[in-house]
């Protein structure tokens, strides 16, 4: 037996803190950043949608052609690329395919079933007039009947400007809703560039345009007929509005007094006719959100581009009407009436179902850690254990050295919980039981010393802090 004036080693008392790796905390940092800097570019980086847009070299093409400058000068969040195509019917097939995200069409073409309006680039209105020509007859050149309506173009020869069929179609349209029979009317298309050739036609009775109220080559073909066959006299289309109702593509329009002339006046007074819109169309699975933000674009566009380009002034809002021949993309309606969701209302569903998956995720890793970690709970249990069966055993002792190797063998066990609680293995609630249970074994300690007739430790053992 040693002396009484033999040490008694101490053990650890204070647990060390448990501090997370260096190496973790930046890796974790760099994920986060790397996460933020991923989202923030996919939510932030621009769309680009392809527009088919024709013919070449046409105002319409020329209108897409700014705004695609325009919304790429202004970093817009969507931008255009601009596909060159034929014309309109050739766009509306390239929509119909798929090789394009938008096309500009006349409205009363015959459309993909899933096309909508995104924006009306301008109006069109029908325009037809004829002249006091002159027809040779047996050598004598006589004035040719005179045309008060619609209803004298029976048995008559029209001349109508541009090669599309669309145009055939719409004037057949009126024809026979004004009571004459479009067989009995021949009908002459002319290219724009020959609108000379065809106001020098004296075989032509009559002459016909569908375009903008502000449209240079109707003017241009107004004011050559009034230069080489008289005053023109403008036909109104008096069934406008039961064209209207029969054929929603179409609508009823009124030509201004003095619109293509004012000295003098072409025409003298308003004029009744038949309209249709010229309009960007999309695909209705288009993004509502993309299309959206597209409408707003162009409308906005308008101010800034007028002034260059006047034919951006026309640009409007497409019909939001539930029936509506060419119903607006829910996309451009949502904007339109002001419908638009916020970002939490759009995605809120999935971000509940992330914040679900992600706590689900979290809850079955800690499951498997701690299965994986079973053998160490066990472990840890058996240490606490086996310091509460020294107990016993120290109050058995007779010798202070015997003493002395039962308290390294407890500061070995608390080593080890230590180490267990740094590696994360058993939670402050396992320290404190494991500190509750050295508590015990210190006093213990004491009282087998003091009966051995050592000195007793000058202070009370502590509390283990669990940390």
């Amino acid at each position: 037996m040693s002396g009484t004036n033999d040490p008694v080693e101490k053990p650890l008392l204070h647990p060390r803190r448990r501090k997370p790796s260096a190496l973790l905390v930046l890796l974790a940092g760099f994920l986060i950043f790397a996460a933020a800097a991923g989202g923030a570019y996919f939510a932030l980086r621009p769309t680009t949608l392809r527009i088919a847009v024709g013919p070449k070299g046409s105002d319409d093409q020329k209108l897409v052609q700014a705004l695609a400058k325009t919304f790429e000068r202004d970093r817009k969040s969507v931008r255009l690329s601009v596909l060159g195509t034929d014309g309109a019917a050739e766009s509306v097939a390239l929509l119909d395919t798929g090789k394009t995200d938008l096309a500009v069409a006349r409205g009363d073409l015959d459309m993909p079933a899933d096309a909508e309006s995104v924006a009306i680039l301008r109006k069109n209105v029908v325009v037809l007039w004829t002249a006091p020509a002159v027809k040779a007859k047996g050598g004598r050149k006589e004035p040719a009947a005179k045309i008060k309506e619609i209803g004298d173009l029976a048995g008559r020869r029209i001349g109508v400007v541009g090669r599309s069929l669309a145009n055939i179609t719409l004037l057949r349209v009126i024809l026979t809703e004004s009571g004459v029979n479009p067989d009995k009317v021949a009908m002459n298309r002319f290219d724009v560039a020959h609108i000379m050739d065809m106001v020098r036609d004296t075989s032509l009775d009559a002459f016909m345009t569908v375009g903008p109220l502000d449209s240079k080559i109707t003017a241009e073909a107004i004011a050559l007929t009034a230069k080489l066959r008289g005053e023109p006299k403008f036909l109104p289309v008096d069934v406008s509005e039961a064209i209207a109702e029969r054929h929603p593509r179409y609508g009823s329009e009124e030509i201004p007094g003095s619109a293509f002339n004012s000295l003098p006046a072409r025409p003298a007074d308003k004029v009744e006719t038949v309209g249709v819109n010229h309009l960007i169309v999309a695909p209705k699975g288009l993004s509502e959100t993309t299309v959206g933000m597209l409408t707003r674009q162009l409308l906005a566009a308008r101010r800034s581009l007028q002034r260059e380009l006047p034919a951006a002034a026309r640009i409007a809002k497409p019909d939001t009407d539930k029936d509506a021949a060419l119903p607006a993309h829910p996309g451009a309606a949502a904007y339109i009436d002001g419908t638009e969701r916020t970002f939490l209302e759009k995605y809120s569903d999935y971000l509940w179902a992330a914040v679900l998956l992600l706590s689900g995720l979290g809850s079955g890793i800690a499951g498997l850690r701690h299965y994986l970690r079973r053998d160490e709970h066990e472990l840890n249990t058996r240490h606490r254990d086996q310091l509460l069966e020294k107990i016993a055993k120290v109050r058995e002792l007779n010798s202070l050295d015997e003493l002395a190797a039962m308290q390294r063998e407890a500061d070995d066990l608390l080593r080890e919980t230590l180490d267990c609680y740094d590696n994360g293995i058993i939670e402050e609630g396992g320290l404190s039981a494991f500190s509750l249970v050295l508590e015990q074994f210190h006093h213990a300690v004491v009282e087998r010393r003091v009966a051995l007739g050592a000195a007793p430790y000058t202070a009370d053992v502590p509390r283990m802090r669990a940390l």
